[in-house]
Order: C-alpha cells, then sequence, then structure tokens
C-alpha cells in the first residue's frame, strides 16, 4: 500500500493544472453519485448487492449506479466479488483505499446534515434579493 503524503505548498499549483493525476481522482471524488455510493457501503457492515445498493440510492438509474461502480472499481476503492450461482450473485465492498476515501466524503456529508437549513436559508434569502429587481436611478 503506497504511504500517505501531504501535499506542500509546492504541490498546489500543480494539482490545479488539466494534466495532474490528482485532479482525475478529485473529479471522481466530487460525483454526487460516488459520495452517496461510498457512504453507503461505508455505512454497512456486509457487502452489499447491486439491487440494495440501488434501492439505497433514491433516484439512482440502474446505468449510473453500474458506471459508478465500475469507476469506483476501477480506482481500487471498491471490490467487486462475483460467485458462481445461477444467477450469478455479485456484491460490492469498499477497498482498504476506499474506506480511507469514505472518511473524507463522510465528512462531507456530516458537514452537509449540519448546514443543510443554514444554506437554504442563504438560498431562499439570495433569491428574494435577486428577484426583487433594483430601484430605478433617480
Amino acid at each position: 500500500m503506497e504511504t500517505a503524503r501531504t501535499a506542500s505548498a509546492e504541490d498546489w499549483p500543480v494539482t490545479y493544472r488539466r494534466d495532474c493525476p490528482s485532479r482525475t481522482v478529485m473529479e471522481v471524488l466530487a460525483n454526487k453519485w460516488v459520495l452517496y455510493a461510498l457512504a453507503a457501503l461505508r455505512r454497512s457492515e456486509r457487502p452489499l448487492r447491486f439491487n440494495e445498493l440501488r434501492r439505497l440510492l433514491d433516484g439512482i438509474t440502474q446505468k449510473m449506479l453500474s458506471q459508478t461502480l465500475r469507476a469506483l472499481e476501477r480506482d481500487g476503492l471498491v471490490r467487486r466479488t462475483v460467485y458462481p450461482t445461477v444467477p450469478p450473485s455479485v456484491e460490492y465492498a469498499l477497498t482498504e483505499l476506499g474506506v480511507e476515501a469514505g472518511q473524507l466524503t463522510a465528512a462531507i456529508g456530516n458537514w452537509s446534515v449540519r448546514h443543510a437549513r443554514s444554506v437554504q436559508a442563504a438560498r431562499a434569502a439570495y433569491d428574494e434579493r435577486t428577484a426583487t429587481p433594483p430601484p430605478p436611478l433617480p
């Protein structure tokens, strides 16, 4: 397993470049369905089957869940296990890397739950301010 390294001040400008490898990782983790899938797998005490995940992730399509799980498997965050039954049984679980990523995304989820009402209030105040046209100039 790769040892964790903290990015130095010199590293950060490079991360904003489109050819930086960390940027592709950030793009995966910034996907809303990735956040939800990691959270569902992290909170489960056992691996989950595809349809269990689909039921948990209200609003996700079968196609989007397949793409999300495939991307997470490709990036080494999710382990897909196929059992030789008829029909085949498939389970998904977090890898060690996925558990670590899940801890990061859990922080985002926890912050969202704690501050959802404040954000909704700020949105409503903004919408009210911008809905009213400015007064005409004298």
